[in-house]
């Protein structure tokens, strides 16, 4: 992270290697496309996620990034279990929980939470804000008593800065920020592990975002909480998260230190993407080099083979036509898919 100070997190982080919350291995989810009257001819199918690998430490934030469309979202719903992928494991806290159900998923729902993009529609208009925060509380049978449950609420809209009184209005009383803490306050209320933040501050104006982003981070101290931020906004990426993981239609290509990818990004993928950021300062703007990614995404249902960037990279060889790229190492720790690029490292 950048331009913050350390946090509890960031020093447990710093102090060694984190252990792992949550792994995912080799993940893939396909959906299937159906043509005829009643679509019920399968034509093919639409290769969402694609073998993606990764860990998260516990206290730790991981950011994954990448064009709208590359998969980002499917990811998180498989976690949540939103979806159900067609291949992979995906560890929680040593469990597998790809296929279970029953008892231990619903004690996982209750570590596993997630703050949704938009809080327009992410709240029931019908409930005031009171009964959508207590509601996993009755769910999850926490809290039986009517006047805990009520006292829970209060604290939790003290801790997400709303005030106490807002627990008898409806949301659409409310501003975009106070909503989305409201989100931030329901997922809180069954005192989770690990939560999914998937674009949690893109519906919001610029100002809000900073605050919503600020109150993250000192709830992430102050409960020891792990995060997965799905975003598309790099800025907000690299002042709240420890690491990053960078997609492209389905596929990651690189992920490392949060300061090292975005001092030195190695997969062309990764420079073009950062490029693409503004800076504030006119005259340093001015004077950058641009790196323009010409063409456009392929389908993911017709990727293409070997590497899935290789029509759209300027260092392309004819091997990455034809040979799928495995993560490899780098010696600063990060993981890059690029063996044209892992090999002039290594000359």
């Amino acid at each position: 992270m950048s331009g913050a100070a350390p946090t509890m997190a960031d020093q447990a982080l710093a102090s060694g290697e984190p252990t792992p919350l949550l792994e995912v291995r080799n993940l893939r989810t396909y959906f299937p496309v159906r043509k005829g009257i009643v679509f019920t001819r399968t034509v093919g199918e639409l290769r969402a996620v694609d073998g993606v690998s990764f860990t998260i430490g516990r206290g730790e934030t991981l950011g994954l990034v990448g064009e709208s469309g590359c998969g980002k979202t499917t990811i998180g719903r498989c976690i949540l279990k939103l979806e159900q992928p067609s291949g992979g494991n995906i560890v929680f806290d040593g469990h597998d929980i790809t296929e279970q159900d029953g008892a231990r998923m619903f004690e996982y729902r209750r570590r596993v939470q997630s703050i949704f993009q938009d809080p327009y529609s992410s709240l029931n208009p019908r409930m005031c804000v009171g009964d959508i925060i207590s509601e996993p509380l009755l769910i999850h049978h926490i809290e039986a008593d009517f006047i805990a449950r009520a006292n829970r609420v209060k604290t939790l809209l003290d801790t997400c800065g709303l005030p106490r009184d807002l627990a008898d209005r409806y949301p659409h009383e409310m501003s975009g920020g106070q909503r989305q803490r409201v989100g931030i306050a329901r997922a809180l209320a069954l005192r989770p592990d690990f939560v999914i933040c998937d674009e949690a501050v893109s519906a919001l104006d610029v100002s809000i975002q900073a605050q919503i982003i600020r109150l993250l981070e000192d709830l992430r101290d102050e409960f020891g909480l792990t995060y997965l931020f799905i975003s598309h906004d790099l800025s907000v990426v690299r002042h709240i998260c420890h690491r990053v993981a960078v997609m492209y239609l389905g596929k990651l290509v690189e992920i490392g230190d949060c300061d090292a990818i975005f001092r030195d990004p190695r997969h062309p993928y990764t420079q073009a993407l950062l490029t693409a950021v503004p800076v504030p300062d006119p005259a340093i703007e001015k004077g950058r080099t641009h790196e323009y990614i010409g063409g456009e995404v392929p389908s993911p249902i017709n990727p293409p083979p070997g590497c899935v960037f290789h029509p759209r990279c300027a260092q392309a060889e004819a091997a990455c036509k034809v040979n799928i790229p495995a993560m490899e190492a780098l010696p600063d720790g990060r993981q890059i898919a690029c063996p044209v690029v892992r090999r002039k490292l290594d000359a």
